[in-house]
């Protein structure tokens, strides 16, 4: 099948490396795999961080040029594919090339992981929620990416058009990484990874370090912490009373040897979607200790592969993690219980094979519509 895609919130050759652009990355890997041909249609980014009628009026009416620009490059060159695929679009990053183009093509419509938050249906972001909402309403098939999305997208999403789609990850590299085992006698090994920015991720390390606060005396743990940003200096200040440290920012090829040499994976995940990371933490043979955050407890087994706690609950985090750091030999197991998961459900070959089912359903989907619409 030829695929054209778009990704409204973040192109997935913007500069700036995130969990989105690498899952945006992934479905295009996993399709590919799949046997579809997939063509970028457009790097056109919607995606404002402030609200209000105007600014995304003129995104509109900018988007509604670049949808005719793409059209009339695909006249001239022939080219038409049989679906159109959007990846993550919610208030502030809604889509409107998509839609247009996908109606006028007459094909198929899909949107994999949407969000939704009523909440913004009033006030500055009102414009972009209702052409959310609108893209919505078009699509013939609408996957998030975990269950909480999936019960807020219910309200505006007839059954038989949403989905859930279990993150994936390319694995292998993770998978085939050799365990670094820990020598007798030396503490545990916790491993932090996450940008040092502003808002959710500054907060998930302010609680880590609360949380490490309130382990008990008797506690021997080692922290490595990876990542760099404008709150680093922060950052090393909220753990300096902790053995620590800080790599700086690391390349996705250094990753899977880094989780290799350490033994639990410690995460608040506050505000966090579902987290990339651990999946990869978990691939490479990591207990976890995260928050149950949205589709966190959708991709970490609790109990099996980790410990999770409600989030921003700074006692529980500790608790859990003083649990795991007093019993090396239960972090292990659950460890070999990670990567396990990984390759039952969370693979590469997992995702192509849902991404494939689900482009199935939307073509269903449209003729059935394509059937009921009046002539």
């Amino acid at each position: 099948m030829r695929v054209a895609f778009t990704a409204p919130m973040k192109p997935l050759d913007d500069p700036v490396p995130s969990g989105d652009r690498t899952m945006g990355r992934l479905i295009v890997q996993a399709l590919e795999a799949a046997g579809h041909e997939v063509t970028v249609a457009t790097r056109f980014r919607s995606w404002r961080a402030t609200g209000g009628a105007e600014v995304q009026q003129e995104v509109e009416q900018a988007a509604h040029v670049e949808a005719e620009r793409v059209l009339s490059s695909w006249e001239v060159s022939g080219y038409r594919p049989d679906l159109f695929l959007t990846y993550h679009l919610y208030h502030k990053a809604p889509d409107w090339i998509g839609p247009a183009i996908a109606s006028r093509l007459g094909i198929p419509y899909v949107v994999v992981e949407a969000s939704r938050a009523p909440k913004r249906k009033t006030g500055e972001w009102a414009y972009g929620f209702a052409a959310a909402d609108a893209a919505l309403a078009r699509a013939d098939l609408v996957a998030a990416m975990h269950r909480a999305d999936r019960e807020c997208l219910a309200a505006v999403v007839p059954a038989e058009r949403l989905a859930v789609l279990a993150p994936f990850l390319d694995a292998s590299r993770f998978l085939q990484a050799s365990r670094i085992p820990r020598r007798e006698g030396e503490p545990i090994r916790l491993l932090a990874i996450g940008m040092m920015r502003e808002g959710a991720k500054l907060a998930s390390y302010r609680l880590l370090a609360d949380a490490l606060d309130r382990l008990p005396d008797s506690s021997r743990f080692a922290l490595t912490v990876a990542g760099d940003g404008p709150c680093r200096a922060e950052v090393e200040a909220l753990f300096a009373r902790h053995p620590v440290t800080f790599t700086g920012a690391v390349t996705g090829e250094d990753i899977p040897g880094l989780c290799a040499s350490h033994d639990i994976f410690v995460w608040p995940a506050i505000r966090e979607a579902f987290g990339l990371v651990f999946l990869e933490a978990q691939a490479a043979g990591l207990a976890i200790v995260g928050g149950d955050t949205f589709g966190v407890p959708d991709i970490v087994a609790h109990g099996r592969t980790g410990l999770l706690s409600s989030e921003g609950n700074a006692a529980a985090f500790a608790e859990n993690l003083a649990t795991l750091v007093s019993d090396p030999a239960r972090a292990a197991d659950m460890g070999l219980a990670a990567r396990d998961h990984i390759r039952e459900r969370h693979t590469l070959a997992s995702g192509a094979s849902s991404l494939d089912a689900l482009l199935e359903q939307a073509l269903r989907n449209f003729a059935l519509r394509a059937t009921a619409s009046p002539q």
